[in-house]
């Protein structure tokens, strides 16, 4: 199974946990129809997009609302806490979430007690708990963009807001950024570091850069970044390595941006309608 938590802008905490499925408008979990705006609706639904590009079951959704007050969040935490064994998942996503550093460690502590331990992805506020509670170790991909490569760049700081000011500058030098990450153990064996151009590194290396296509109106449109997490998600379950998927991924979600002839007005569901086809031009072109 593969499992993707998170919280969802909506103020009603309530946990929602079930197959995730997806048309035009939205997504579906536990009887709750989601508008795909951006976050974790937009990463759940490019993992069902590649899932069924796959061939792989539908992925397992775990959401509940959460605007800042922490109840849905915590409920995600706990509930991971206590029945993640049972679940049966191979490959868990968490992304936005509100960092909490005590109930994040007691989901790793569960983990730990797993025969079979599940492949761990990170985005956003699951990244930073785990970057702030020097837990790195325990994932296997992280997907920061370039603000967030600086906070894992950045030794002292436990949270994006207290990255100190001449590493966050260091913006021009993502390379450097990403050795300082490696070198604070911050930082995954896979990582993909999204922006204008994107960075694959494995083992503290970067192995691979996606400059092209570049479609400056891809910028302004939020959710971008959240589909390159989805794609990654989905791949790992279907049994790709995660370097050939972080590879296939940033690809995939240029060449979708690229069909979909976005301006600035664009939203991320009408680049999401593009992904099958992406997905198709990506493995023609890389031969996979």
């Amino acid at each position: 199974m593969l499992l993707l938590a998170g919280a969802v802008p909506i103020d009603d905490p309530t946990l929602l946990i079930g197959p995730v499925t997806y048309t035009k408008k939205g997504i579906t979990l536990d009887g709750r129809e989601l508008a795909i705006n951006r976050g974790n609706e937009a990463m759940m639904t490019s993992a069902c997009i590649t899932c069924q590009h796959y061939g792989v079951d539908a992925p397992m959704g775990m959401v509940a609302g959460d605007i800042g007050m922490r109840k849905g969040s915590e409920a995600i935490y706990k509930y991971l806490a206590e029945h993640l064994p049972e679940m049966g998942a191979k490959v868990m996503t968490l992304h936005y979430v509100m960092p909490d550093l005590k109930l994040n460690k007691k989901v790793l502590a569960t983990i730990d007690t797993m025969a079979e331990k599940p492949a761990l992805i990170a985005d956003a506020g699951s990244m930073y708990v785990a970057k702030a509670g020097g837990d790195a170790h325990y994932y296997d991909v992280f997907t920061p963009d370039l603000g967030e490569v600086a906070f894992l760049a950045d030794d002292k700081a436990d949270h994006p807001s207290f990255t100190r000011g001449f590493i966050f500058n260091m913006e021009e030098d993502v390379p450097e950024l990403i050795r300082r990450a490696y070198a604070g153990k911050n930082a995954t064996k896979t990582m993909f570091v999204k922006g204008a151009v994107d960075y694959i590194c494995q083992d503290g290396e970067i192995v691979d850069t996606i400059r092209e296509p570049s479609i400056e109106t891809m910028e302004p449109i939020g959710g971008t970044g959240d589909l390159i997490t989805g794609m990654i998600s989905g791949m790992l379950y279907a049994g790709v390595d995660p370097l050939l998927a972080c590879r296939i991924a940033g690809r995939a979600n240029r060449a979708a941006g690229e069909l979909s002839q976005p301006t600035p007005a664009t939203q991320v569901q009408e680049i999401l309608l593009c992904l099958p086809q992406a997905l198709e031009k990506v493995h023609k072109d890389l031969g996979v």
